[in-house]
């Protein structure tokens, strides 16, 4: 079983593509908001359930009518939610802006919210294979503190532990005291995955020299492999023996990004799992040719949520 670990959120997002400023100015209407489960963790918890992958969700879910609503999506995909946490604190919320080339911006509502009052749970079930977080629950406290006890303490004891930041810079008060809290968690991570817009923040610079540097600092500070996401253009590995290998990214006409890199945490530990490389030892082990296999699943998998509005991540039947 993997346990993905996290925040559950609504992502309020637009009809249409208008600037709310830019329309309100004009005098024109605001841009109608449809509610969508959203949340990278939440987003690939589902991702790995649609897959198949024997898939927990560890989180704290609120009891309102948009967390029955976010429970009853993962039960839907065969997501195991025995592991979430309940609380009458409202549900947070996460207003979505889409940009003319599909990216994303957020605009967060986390002010005593269900989510950030997580707990170390006292254990996970027994046959846990891989742990992974990210995103806004490893930022907003007392969760937070809690999730980062559960990744040293999964890690401790063997298991297999992914990263994916997924920086949101608004909801991080202190840009240089989170760069180094995230330099605390390498050590823990056997896989890191960011996008290159999180190398770049996490990094402090916009010079690829830097990020470079950056990438081989994090790399030798514990993970078995860094893989990095270039929007479009594809996706990267860099390993601890110095190896890059690239993939290109699956052309498709896109509807909008959201989801895209949760898609790419899920479709990444499916395909490892697949290969049995779900420990750091096996992923040093995998082969350029495996590389490039679990790279080009994640590239299409990734594509084909781009090809659709929100964070609605492929079924195992549409990447066959």
């Amino acid at each position: 079983m993997i346990v993905v670990a996290g925040e559950a959120l609504i992502d309020l997002v637009p009809e249409r593509t208008s600037n709310a400023t830019a329309s309100a100015t004009a005098g024109e209407p605001l841009p109608s908001l449809r509610p969508a489960r959203g949340g990278g963790p939440y987003n690939t918890a589902l991702a790995l359930g649609r897959l198949g992958s024997p898939t927990a969700f560890c989180s704290r879910v609120s009891t309102d009518g948009f967390g029955e609503a976010l429970l009853e999506g993962l039960r839907k995909d065969g997501v195991d939610t025995a592991l979430v946490q309940r609380g009458e604190e409202p549900t947070t919320l996460a207003v979505a802006s889409i940009g003319a080339d599909g990216s994303a911006g957020y605009g967060f509502y986390v002010q005593g919210t269900a989510d950030r009052l997580f707990t170390l749970p006292p254990s996970l079930p027994e046959g846990v294979r891989a742990l992974s977080l990210g995103t806004c629950s490893l930022v907003l406290e007392p969760g937070a503190s809690a999730y980062e006890e559960l990744l040293r303490r999964e890690a401790a004891r063997g298991v297999f532990t992914t990263l994916d930041p997924n920086i949101r810079a608004g909801l991080i008060p202190d840009a240089d005291a989170y760069r180094a809290r995230f330099r605390g968690w390498l050590p823990h991570i056997g896989l890191l995955k960011l996008s290159i817009e999180d190398a770049r923040w996490l990094a402090d610079s916009e010079d690829a020299a830097d990020v470079e540097t950056a990438l081989g600092e994090w790399l030798a500070a514990g993970p078995a492999a860094v893989v990095l996401t270039h929007g479009g253009e594809g996706l990267s590995v860099r390993r601890q023996d110095g190896s890059v290998h690239f993939v290109p990214g699956e052309r498709v006409d896109i509807v909008d990004t959201i989801g895209a890199g949760d898609t790419v945490n899920a479709a990444l530990l499916h395909r490892l799992a697949e290969h049995q490389a779900l420990s750091a030892p096996a992923l040093a082990k995998l082969d350029e040719a495996a590389w490039r296999d679990v790279l080009g699943f994640a590239a299409r998998a990734a594509a084909i949520t781009c090809s659709r509005a929100g964070a609605e991540p492929p079924y195992a039947s549409e990447l066959a």
